[in-house]
């Protein structure tokens, strides 16, 4: 286990590539069912349209696990008045040591900015949130969301721009979401105990029902077959092209464009609330993300 981790450590290994929508051109029927509110959501061709009312939300989960790869959804969010709903698509494991990959875009008053929230567990713990301002409106037309993980590092993109970067520092103490295979998820659902200025923006009931619609969903990863697969998608083979060379880190354009986003449009990063963890940060939030 040693040397595996070992070999993780050695190339921080993030795709270089734009993710665009015309290459996210799968079937979501093909790789996704509804497995809960499934009384008012619906496939309808290409699109998934998850749906909240008083009654209940709705949500949708990947056939498959899948242990590394890139996982791409264009979304166009509940327009108007979203206030209390969120939005979800992220990767998680089961149990109470699981691990999860979060995309939460929370809903807010009519003419306000929705906020992007990203988050990271390890073995059940999260505590790495980081929020941004969307740059754009993400309820007039669909975005692609894409959530790019392999054994070096995990990155959020938004249109083809990466917007966080979380690195494997296992060697540093740091626990990675490298042991466990994940399926995706997407939901929509009533939150507004917190999701919106901490709960004290309601739903309006009278704007019900609130719909979210996924579209054109292909995982390109690998498939979680049991322990074996720890090993096996982390080999740099052809079929395993995220491990590749090609991918070896951001190009410098790449970098630019994320650190112009971050200065611009984030409003929360957990390494900078010294007050929430009483001036002893997290180790990762002193080393290099990319």
């Amino acid at each position: 286990m040693a040397k595996f981790i070992a070999f993780n450590s050695l190339v921080l290994i993030i795709a270089t590539i734009a993710f665009h929508c015309a290459i996210v051109n799968g079937k979501i029927s093909s790789s996704m069912y509804v497995n809960w509110g499934a009384h008012h959501c619906q496939m309808l061709g290409d699109d998934l349209q998850l749906v909240l009312d008083k009654s209940a939300g709705s949500g949708a989960q990947s056939k498959r696990t899948f242990l590394f790869g890139s996982f791409e959804m264009l979304i166009k969010l509940v327009p108007n008045n979203s206030a209390g709903t969120v939005t979800t698509y992220y990767l998680s494991s089961t149990g109470t040591k699981h691990d999860e990959i979060d995309f939460e875009f929370l809903g807010n008053v009519s003419g306000q900015p929705y906020i992007l929230h990203t988050n990271i567990y390890t073995q059940g713990v999260g505590n790495r949130e980081q929020q941004f301002y969307p740059w754009f409106d993400p309820t007039a037309d669909f975005h692609n969301y894409t959530i790019h993980w392999n054994p070096n590092a995990v990155v959020w993109y938004v249109d083809g721009i990466p917007i966080r970067v979380f690195r494997n520092y296992q060697f540093k103490g740091i626990p990675y979401p490298n042991q466990q295979g994940m399926r995706i998820y997407s939901s929509l659902w009533n939150a507004d105990e917190w999701a919106t200025r901490g709960g004290r923006d309601k739903i309006d009931w009278t704007n019900a029902p609130f719909i979210a619609t996924y579209r054109k969903f292909r995982p390109r990863a690998c498939y979680w077959n049991g322990p074996l697969s720890i090993v096996q998608c982390a080999i740099p083979t052809k079929s395993n092209w995220w491990n590749s060379p090609l991918y070896s880190k951001l190009s410098a354009p790449k970098v630019d464009q994320m650190n112009s986003i971050r200065s611009k449009y984030m409003i929360y990063d957990y390494c900078k609330d010294t007050t929430r963890f009483k001036g002893v940060m997290p180790i990762e939030c002193s080393l290099p993300q990319y």
